[in-house]
């Protein structure tokens, strides 16, 4: 076998491969057993005909066609493997001559993985946000807790307060009824903010059987595009309204939801508090990481069947949320009034961006020899089947390989992720603490005493 190369634009290198008849008999013998296994030829079993036989009964040029496959897997590797490239996605394959006794020859084009160069992370500035809870945030969280054990009696009066409305709800466009928009027996709480910003406010002040009508902009951010950030006019009709009658914050309240006292339930609130607003203000900082060294990267040129495969894993994203609630994508791109392919190329930047991102966490991985062990993989997909014990099908799907592999690289990016937050903003407290140093060391004029807590930093009280 012999091969020559040449690069193409955007990542992608062009193959010319040549195999000579003798190097290919083997893989003939191979695929006149598989269609002998196939075929019945009189006189012989099933996968027991010869070779020659089986050339009389299809032709020598259909054992070439099936055993092509093969040959051109086994020479397409070697030929990557001499040539030491990283290659990405399926290559393009086109045969150039197929004929019995002669050499075969095809051409070969394929994506190479683009080379990521890194910038120094000292040049990465992220600070994550102070995480604060105030009392309102806590005394928020037991009205919360409150209302989920409030008692609910039916009233004349008008809607206030902490009330709850049950309402008859018609939405339009354009004087056109919102496909989906009708919904009875639709439960505000006034006291909860509405998905729809504001709509609450509109219900204050109403009585039974009252009808009102207004127009309300759905958030930019709602799930079905078609009415995201658009005008709405909604038409109400209130069926009843009842008192929420909330308990009393007590010990006995306490009980039931499992704490000893209302000190102790203070105390549970404000450490998830504390924990979800660390959560996100992480998350926040993760994000920025990503985005300056996304930034501040240089890439070769990112080849077309790499932001495919992120415009693929963005589709399937977007149509499992879209089942989530209940909605098919046919509707969806029918009421964004676009195609699959118009989708698709509305995805390119996007796409773009997920692509680098992960090319530069597989590079600090090689950098920083961040590996996923076997065990790991393991342990992972037995908390997985722990959680989904009850479902057969999921359990069979994680077995595959190719999940197993989508398991390694998820291990590998949170690893990642957990090394840039580490090493980034540990500098940052670094720099922090040694600026503030600093300062301390420029105050030692006499003029300033310093009282020094490391548990807490430096104290500065001025004479």
């Amino acid at each position: 076998m012999n091969h020559t190369i040449k690069k193409l634009d955007n990542s992608q290198v062009e193959l010319h491969i040549t195999i000579t008849s003798d190097e290919y008999q083997t893989d003939l013998q191979k695929a006149a057993k598989k269609i002998s296994d196939r075929i019945a030829v009189k006189g012989f079993r099933k996968g027991r005909a010869p070779y020659e036989i089986i050339k009389k009964e299809v032709g020598e040029m259909a054992i070439m066609q099936e055993a092509l496959e093969a040959i051109v897997q086994r020479s397409f590797y070697e030929a990557v493997k001499t040539e030491n490239l990283e290659t990405i996605g399926m290559p393009k394959i086109e045969i150039e001559k197929l004929a019995p006794d002669n050499d075969i020859t095809y051409k070969a084009i394929v994506a190479l993985l683009p080379k990521v160069t890194l910038p120094d992370l000292k040049k990465i500035k992220v600070t994550r946000e102070e995480t604060k809870i105030d009392e309102k945030q806590i005394e928020e969280t037991l009205d919360a807790v409150r209302g989920m054990h409030a008692v609910e009696v039916i009233k004349s009066g008008v809607a206030e307060g902490t009330d709850k409305l049950v309402i008859d709800m018609e939405m339009f466009m354009d004087d056109v009824p919102v496909e989906g928009g009708q919904t009875k027996d639709h439960q505000v709480y006034l006291s909860e903010k509405h998905y729809i910003p504001g709509f609450e406010d509109y219900l204050k002040g109403l009585k039974k059987d009252e009808k009102k009508s207004f127009s309300l902009n759905f958030p930019e951010t709602h799930y079905q595009k078609h009415l995201a950030g658009k005008k709405v006019d909604f038409k109400i009709k209130v069926k009843e309204v009842f008192e929420r009658q909330l308990p009393e914050l007590s010990d006995e309240l306490a009980k039931k939801i499992g704490q000893e006292s209302v000190e102790k339930l203070k105390e549970l609130i404000r450490n998830n508090l504390i924990q979800e607003a660390q959560y996100k203000a992480n998350q926040k900082a993760e994000i920025e990481i990503l985005d300056q060294l996304i930034e501040k990267s240089e890439f070769t040129p990112i080849p077309e069947v790499l932001i495919d495969a992120e415009r693929q894993k963005m589709f399937y994203e977007l149509k499992r949320d879209l089942d989530k609630h209940g909605i098919t994508i046919e509707k969806y791109l029918e009421d964004i009034k676009k195609d699959e392919k118009k989708l698709f190329e509305d995805f390119k930047t996007q796409a773009e961006k997920r692509a680098k991102a992960a090319l530069i966490s597989r590079q600090v991985a090689l950098d920083n020899k961040l590996t996923v062990s076997e065990e790991e993989i393991d342990q992972e997909i037995k908390m997985m089947e722990d959680v989904y014990k009850d479902n057969k099908e999921y359990i069979e799907n994680i077995k595959k390989p190719e999940i197993r592999n989508s398991i390694a690289s998820a291990i590998q990016n949170r690893k990642v992720i957990q090394f840039l937050t580490v090493k980034i903003l540990a500098k940052e407290l670094t720099e922090d603490s040694q600026l503030h140093e600093l300062g301390c060391k420029s105050c030692q004029d006499g003029k300033h005493n310093h009282d020094h807590d490391h548990s807490n930093g430096h104290k500065h009280d001025k004479k």
